[in-house]
């Protein structure tokens, strides 16, 4: 293995519910009708992907660059408070690191992985940190897990990819990445899409389960 790319949302931060609960709201606040479907759907769009679907599909009733601008202004209210950190990512992440150069490819735009980076300290540890908006077009396309190991300067197929739902999973298998799931309890990953990737418990096991994989991958 050559190097680790975290997920951010769901693997790092407790940030699906709050990205959901911000969206709907906001479209209720502008007129936004919500789908049963919406909130999967969306989960690993980038940022101009996310925001069109919200005015073509939940109905808000402005540009997409307004709603946009809008959701991430009331996500970065709620990160500065302190960004939802899980339970033992940051120590996990540190370890990792000490022994692979690590990457985050995130659905979240620059702004809000810049303010995890700042608050728990790891803007020097983690050096690639890339949002599908800079790489065009979101989970579960590869764009962002294949910038993400261009800037990192390793081959995707030596990489390995923490993720926790179904869009996430399929864009690092797209990437021909070694992926390991920690599913999210709140929105459980496709259990066909999890049959192809390694299921952890809890993220506390990945350094465990990198040192055991196979050579190769």
């Amino acid at each position: 293995m050559d190097a680790v790319v975290f997920d951010l949302d769901g693997v790092l931060v407790d940030s699906e519910r709050m990205w959901d609960e911000v969206r709907q709201a906001f479209a209720a606040r502008h007129g936004g009708t919500w789908p049963a479907a919406a909130t999967r759907a969306m989960q690993g769009m980038s940022t101009p992907e996310w925001a069109t679907y919200l005015v073509t599909e939940v109905g808000v009733r402005l540009t997409p660059a307004e709603t946009a601008s809008g959701v991430i202004g009331e996500m970065a209210e709620r990160y500065a408070e302190g960004p939802p950190v899980l339970p033992g990512a940051v120590d996990v992440v540190r370890e990792v690191a000490s022994r692979y150069p690590v990457a985050i490819a995130s659905s979240s735009p620059p702004v809000l992985i810049k303010s995890f980076l700042a608050a728990t300290d790891l803007t020097d540890v983690v050096p690639v940190a890339i949002s599908s908006e800079q790489a065009g077009a979101g989970k579960p396309a590869p764009d962002v897990y294949l910038l993400a190991a261009s800037k990192l300067g390793v081959d995707p197929s030596r990489s390995a990819a923490v993720e926790d739902s179904t869009n996430g999973l399929r864009a690092a298998l797209a990437a021909g990445m070694t992926v390991y799931a920690v599913p999210n309890p709140h929105f459980p990953p496709d259990p066909v899409v999890l049959a192809h990737v390694t299921v952890l418990r809890d993220l506390s096991d990945l350094p465990a389960a990198l040192a055991s994989a196979p050579p190769g991958e």
